[in-house]
């Protein structure tokens, strides 16, 4: 199947899928961390106090930017093993050090979807005392981490899928007189 037309275009799917389930993460969080906000700004708790431009509170603010700096760190990530499946299908030398490569940013992957499964935005609420905000949080929200789990997952297939088409490429062609 990673030979025929349907295979390629199978995998070249789910290495375009990573960077689309980390930008889903990061709606999802900008979409939380406001439900958040606007429940700390009805709660009983709230005295008053700055509100940006957006909407946000300073700590909706804070939760935003934890939110948004580990969707770009996996998001760069997600790019990356874009671009070296895209190149792994061309079927050329230079895969080992691509794939060295690919195993490498594995741990990237893995600490960001560790940071989202810890929950920071969740978190903050603490040191800013305000328990209205983490109780308006939506209840699906903690789950928004294994957006980034599906992404690294389904990247890592894709991989494996633009590897095989590349190998198979590679060993079709004729060997080259130099």
């Amino acid at each position: 199947m990673a030979g025929s037309g349907r295979g390629r275009l199978v995998g070249l799917v789910l290495l375009a899928m990573g960077p689309v389930l980390v930008a889903a993460y990061a709606g999802a969080g900008h979409v939380a961390v406001r439900a958040g906000v606007r429940a700390q700004v009805a709660g009983p708790g709230w005295q008053g106090g700055r509100i940006d431009a957006g909407g946000l509170t300073s700590l909706g603010v804070d939760a935003w930017r934890l939110t948004w700096w580990t969707a770009a760190f996996a998001g760069l990530v997600a790019l990356a093993y874009l671009v070296i499946g895209a190149l792994l299908r061309r079927g050329r030398r230079g895969r080992t050090p691509l794939l060295v490569i690919a195993g490498l940013l594995i741990a990237p992957y893995a600490l960001s979807f560790l940071v989202a499964l810890i929950n920071p935005v969740a978190l903050l609420a603490r040191p800013y005392q305000s328990p209205d905000f983490a109780a308006g949080l939506p209840p699906w929200q903690p789950a928004t981490a294994f957006l980034l789990l599906a992404a690294g997952l389904v990247q890592a297939v894709g991989l494996v899928l633009a590897a095989v088409a590349g190998r198979r490429s590679a060993l079709s062609e004729p060997p080259s007189r130099s």
